[in-house]
Parts: C-alpha cells; sequence; structure tokens
C-alpha cells in the first residue's frame, strides 16, 4: 500500500475524476483540450474562428497553418479576459496534442488553463551529495508571488516558452533563477518526467514536467537571479522528506517532483509501484 502521506499529493495534483462537464477542444482532429460550458458558449461569439459540432468546438478549418491559428487565438484572448475567464500573461506556448507532437498553434500562457490545454515544463532537483549523505538545494518562493507564495519549490523550475526545448528552458531558467552559469546548468541529466490533471479555478491544468537532476559543486551556491525565490537553502534530503510527508510547505508540483526523485534515489518505498504509476496521469 502506497504511503499515504505521498499519496495525498498525488491525489491532490489529480483531482478530476473524469472530464465530465467539459466539452473538447480541437485543431483538426487533434483534441488539443478541454473548455467549460461557459468559455465555449462566449467562443460562440467568434464564429469565424470557433466552430462547434457534435464533438466539441474546434477551430475553423480555414486556420491551415500554426501561424494563422495563432492569431485567432490571440484576437479571442482580450474580450474572454475581460469577461473573466482567463488572465493574459504576454508569454507564448506551443500547442500540442502530445508532449513530443508537432506545434499546431501558440497560446497565450495565462489561457493554458481555460483552454485545458497541456503546458510543459522544467523541474530541477540541484544535488550535493556529501560524506554525511544527499543533501537538496531548496528555493523559498517570494511571499508576493500570485502561486504557492513563501512555499518551497525546485532550485530551478519553470514553463517551455513557445520555441525552446526543455533543455534550453533548463539553461535560460538556471540563470535567471538561480544565477547558475550556463556550463554547469547543462551537465543536468533528465530523469524523467510527471504529469497530471488538475481542475482549479483558472480551469483544467494538464500538466507534463520534465524532471532533471544537476550534480551541483559544494562550492557552488546558488543566488537568486529575478524576483522568483527570496532565497536559496541547502537541506539534507531526509529534512526536504519530512517537508513533503509531514506539512504542505511544498509547492504542489513539486512534491510530485520530489516524490520522483526520493523513488530514484531509494529513500521511499514503493512495494506495488503504485506511487510510481501515480506520477504520470497526465497528457502522454
Amino acid at each position: 500500500m502506497p504511503d499515504p502521506t505521498l499519496q495525498r499529493h498525488i491525489a491532490a495534483c489529480n483531482n478530476l475524476a473524469s472530464p465530465a462537464g467539459l466539452i473538447p477542444f480541437r485543431i483538426g482532429a487533434a483534441q488539443v483540450g478541454w473548455v467549460s460550458a461557459e468559455l465555449a458558449q462566449a467562443l460562440t461569439f467568434r464564429p469565424r474562428d470557433f466552430h462547434f459540432d457534435a464533438d466539441g468546438v474546434a477551430l475553423a478549418a480555414r486556420l491551415r497553418s500554426a501561424g494563422m491559428r495563432s492569431e485567432a487565438l490571440a484576437q479571442a484572448l482580450p474580450s474572454l479576459a475581460a469577461g473573466g475567464f482567463l488572465r493574459i500573461r504576454g508569454e507564448a506556448f506551443d500547442v500540442r496534442e502530445t508532449s513530443t507532437g508537432p506545434t499546431l498553434a501558440t497560446l497565450d500562457r495565462g489561457a493554458l488553463p481555460a483552454f485545458g490545454v497541456m503546458s510543459q515544463g522544467v523541474h530541477v532537483n540541484g544535488i550535493v551529495r556529501r560524506a554525511d549523505g544527499l543533501h537538496l538545494w531548496v528555493g523559498i518562493r517570494a511571499k508576493d508571488k500570485a502561486v504557492a507564495p513563501g512555499q518551497l519549490d525546485n532550485i530551478v523550475a519553470g514553463g517551455i516558452p513557445a520555441g525552446l526545448t526543455p533543455e534550453e528552458t533548463l539553461v535560460k531558467e538556471a540563470a535567471e533563477e538561480a544565477c547558475l552559469p550556463p556550463g554547469l546548468a547543462a551537465t543536468a541529466r533528465r530523469a524523467g518526467r510527471v504529469s497530471y490533471v488538475m481542475a482549479n479555478a483558472e480551469g483544467l491544468r494538464r500538466d507534463v514536467l520534465h524532471c532533471y537532476d544537476l550534480e551541483i559543486p559544494e562550492d557552488v551556491i546558488p543566488r537568486p537571479g529575478d524576483d522568483e525565490v527570496e532565497r536559496f537553502e541547502l537541506w539534507p534530503a531526509g529534512r526536504v522528506l519530512d517537508a513533503v510527508r509531514g506539512t504542505d510547505s511544498v509547492k504542489f508540483n513539486v512534491n510530485l517532483v520530489l516524490i520522483d526523485l526520493f523513488l530514484r534515489e531509494g529513500l521511499v518505498e514503493d512495494p506495488d509501484g503504485s506511487l510510481r504509476a501515480g506520477l504520470d496521469q497526465g497528457p502522454d
């Protein structure tokens, strides 16, 4: 039986039993998201760009290129934001059917949950192996952050903007968030992925997080480079595990990244494999 103190975090990130009540959103034959009935109703006022049929709502077939689709989506956002369906963040993300599929369009990051479109990100475990055991660099998130203020985070984490690979995003975010040199960041080892489907006030988060392990020399001290975190602290892995198990002080999806690490490092047991299986319940 899985450890309930860890399983609760997996359950919290996968809180939607089924998409009942949501309407499929398609680009061509590819289903790329889910929208609420209320958002679908708002889209009926843009019949040139959004068409409806028995299978849901789709971008108009005349929008044949990724650029044309992206423009149609961008033009719809201001009125949807004014209606309270989303907030525009000014950062484009790729729209794909699967995490490795072709880019079908781009969409503002703030609109991804409203359209139920998959988001991809990178999360980096900052690892220091010392004589007294495994240690992890953790970030203390800024108290004015809109999401998870003051909570614990990975040393580096960020969404993958349109046109960038996970590795390119990792190097960029490492410099911006933790002042880590590109040469060091590029040595991060891809460790796998976690994914989840989470309903929240913004809509539906369908997230794929690409996980990396970065071995950091003891003489390298990360420093905040932007407003994401207040400071970094080096914790024994056991202390981080205790925080995940016994508190709600860790950002919701970072719990999953850390559980993945604990499993790989043999710090937690998973006799029936249910913890591992629970870490990848989101998009392909």
